[in-house]
This record gives C-alpha cells, sequence and structure tokens, in this order.
C-alpha cells in the first residue's frame, strides 16, 4: 500500500478528513485510435504518445501515491492499483515539488542513452511481497524513472475535472513551473505542421505516435475522448513457433496464445524478432491445427547452442524459468502491421495481417524493420526537434 505516516515538520493530513484532494483509485481518461492527423477537425492540441507506464501521481504534503492502469476490474477493490511501492525513487522527487497539494495525470517512463527503454521499465515492477526490499532498491538505482506530466485532475484541493483541457493545461503549467528533471511537462503544439514534424521524427527517440486533446473537453475518467495517432509498417515475416494461451481451448488442448516471429539477415541466419497475439478463441484453435504439421524438433534454429541469432525465451523476471515455445519449421510466412522496430526487434506486439503463401521464407529480411533516425530524448522534452 502507499506510503504513510507524515514525517515530522511535514504537512499533515487535510482537516477536512481527505488523504488527497482525490481519493484513489480514479480510472484515466483514455484515447481511441485514428487513421492520422487529418481525422481531427479543429480544437485539438497535440502531444507526444510515450512509450511508459501510465500513471496518477496524488501527493499532499508527506503523503504520495502512484497509481497504475486498471485494467482488471478487481484492481480497484483489492489495491493493485497502488504502484508506490516500486518507485520509491519518484516517491521521493515529488514529494520534494513545488506543488505541495496536487493530482497529475502521466506516464512513468525510463530513460537510457537518451532514448525510452520500455524493456527497463517492465523491470521495476517487482512481487507486492517485495515491497521495501533490496531489489527494489537496486532496481531504483540502477533505471531511475522520469515523469512526464501531461494533465491535472486537482491541485490545492480544488477539484478541476469539469474544467476544459484548456483551463486544465495552464494550472498544470502553473503547477510544475520550474521543476527540473525528472519531473517534466509534456510538450505540447496546437500547430498541426509541428504536429506532422513531430510524428515523423519521434520514433527515433522511443516514442511511438501522438495524443490528441480536445481543447474545450473536460477530464472524462474512463471515457476514450482523447486520439492517439500511431505510426503503421508492415512486413512479411517466417511463423517459426508459438507460445500457448493461459487458458486451453473447448476439447481442453492447448491453442496458441503468440505466433514467434522470424527474419533473416544478410547471412541467412533466421532472428526472432517478436511476437504476434490478439486472437479470438475460435481462431486460437484454427492456428494450433493449421500450425501442428510443421511442429520442429531440436534441430530448429532457435534451440541450437549457442545460437547463431536473437532467439525467443530467457527467464521470467519474477519466476527464473525459462519461458518455452513450440518450434516451427520455418516455412509459413505472414504479413504483419507494426508501429516501431529497433535494434532488429519490433517494440510491441505485431497484428497479424494476412498470410502470404506468395512469399519464400528466405525473402523476409531483417531491411523490411524501419528504424527512424535516432533523435535524444532530451531534445524531446525542451520541445528543441
Amino acid at each position: 500500500m502507499p506510503e504513510s505516516g507524515p514525517e515530522q515538520g511535514s504537512e499533515s493530513v487535510d482537516p477536512m478528513g481527505g488523504r488527497f484532494s482525490l481519493d484513489p483509485p480514479i480510472e484515466p481518461m483514455l484515447a481511441k485510435p485514428v487513421a492520422g492527423l487529418d481525422a481531427l477537425g479543429p480544437g485539438w492540441a497535440f502531444e507526444p504518445k510515450w512509450d511508459g507506464f501510465r500513471v496518477l501521481v496524488y501527493r499532499r504534503g508527506h503523503e504520495v501515491a502512484i497509481q497504475g492502469r486498471m485494467r482488471d476490474p478487481a484492481a480497484s477493490a483489492d489495491g493493485r492499483w497502488d504502484l508506490t511501492y516500486a518507485f520509491p525513487e519518484m516517491v521521493q522527487r515529488v514529494r520534494s515539488m513545488r506543488a505541495r497539494d496536487v493530482v497529475l495525470d502521466g506516464e512513468l517512463v525510463v530513460v537510457r542513452d537518451g532514448r525510452l527503454d520500455f524493456g527497463a521499465l517492465q523491470g521495476r515492477l517487482r512481487p507486492r511481497k517485495e515491497a521495501g526490499g533490496w531489489k527494489i532498491d537496486q532496481l531504483a538505482n540502477d533505471f531511475p524513472t522520469s515523469l512526464v506530466a501531461f494533465d491535472l485532475l486537482a491541485v490545492d484541493g480544488e477539484d478541476v475535472r469539469s474544467a476544459p483541457d484548456e483551463h486544465r493545461r495552464q494550472r498544470l503549467n502553473a503547477a510544475l513551473a520550474d521543476e527540473l528533471a525528472p519531473v517534466h511537462q509534456c510538450p505540447r503544439t496546437l500547430d498541426r505542421e509541428v504536429a506532422a514534424r513531430w510524428f515523423a521524427q519521434l520514433p527515433g527517440a522511443g516514442l511511438d505516435g501522438l495524443i490528441g486533446r480536445p481543447l474545450d473537453a473536460p477530464y472524462t475518467p474512463g471515457r476514450r475522448s482523447l486520439a492517439k495517432i500511431k505510426p503503421v509498417n508492415t512486413a512479411d515475416v517466417v511463423v517459426a513457433g508459438w507460445r500457448a494461451y493461459k487458458n486451453p481451448g473447448p476439447d481442453g488442448q492447448p491453442v496458441v496464445g503468440s505466433m514467434l516471429l522470424g527474419l533473416h539477415d544478410q547471412t541467412g541466419v533466421l532472428h526472432f524478432i517478436g511476437a504476434t497475439s490478439a486472437f479470438p478463441m475460435a481462431v486460437r484453435a484454427e492456428l494450433a491445427l493449421r500450425l501442428a504439421p510443421l511442429v520442429a524438433g531440436p534441430e530448429h534454429p532457435w534451440l541450437v547452442r549457442p545460437a547463431a541469432g536473437n532467439v525467443p525465451g530467457g527467464p521470467s523476471r519474477w519466476s527464473g524459468r525459462e519461458r518455452g515455445f513450440q518450434p516451427l519449421r520455418p516455412e509459413l510466412v505472414a504479413e504483419v502491421s507494426f508501429t516501431q522496430a529497433g535494434e532488429g526487434q519490433l517494440r510491441g506486439l505485431a497484428r497479424f495481417v494476412r498470410w502470404r503463401p506468395d512469399k519464400a521464407p528466405a525473402q523476409c529480411m531483417l531491411d523490411q524493420l524501419v528504424t527512424a533516425e535516432p533523435m535524444d530524448i532530451d531534445s524531446v522534452l525542451r520541445q528543441a526537434f
């Protein structure tokens, strides 16, 4: 649970009885995908879309709580929304902000070598039983987070969710004025030409598109009132393995949870580049039948040790156990779509588009992975790009 018990000399809790100006948890306002900037009419602001953990940050005096997304309906009741224990360095930083009574909406990110590192951020989430333990402290030291704030729900005891976005942004600017890293205000533009340039350049810093905000809209918890515009690329890939879904099919047999994808380098080595999933249950069962004749043995290139290229697997960050997969003979080609790639890997899951029986596996090459020109994340936060 969140840290409690103000230190001597810190501000006390609200005399009216509330711990914060708004009580957590509150569902964040969400975004729905749109085809592009042209799909939105006038009256929108545009911001970078961050690849991190969406959080609401509550602060009053010494008291701080960090709330994560509540995708599971039970998370609100059982406390799983509370990520305060996992980010002690951010708790301390929020306690030092000039704004002593505030509720912020933003994104926690990890920046490494001038780019966002979502993998490092994922590693920051440890089992709740480790709260206060050495591992969490070590991760906080090795992979410290930054907070990019893009909205404000309350300040100085005032609930501003019913105010239009423009007003909330003004209050956010005032609350975070002169704050230094690792607390940042999200860059924003009203200029569509600038937004179009951002959309082209931001993937180079590890960001994945734009968020559109209607200037006259209130804060609507749980509703998809925002717009998200993401780049879409496609590639023809080799389906070279699969992992089982968490639940069995109707007959009790394993069904496909995700298909593992590969691409060849110039020497012919097949590299694991990511996965595609999000299939309906009926499709998962059909895929298991379709892929069954292609089951491969220990001669599979991803099972030979040492492997020549990138391979799936590796230990779970919590259990330490290897994550197995069913290898397939690399004969089946599919077209997938994706938003970002870097260092020969997809950033995030791909979306299955169609099978490509007309394409030979040897034609599926790594150079299909579009990599944006590198950009330092500091230039994004300073809007100097």
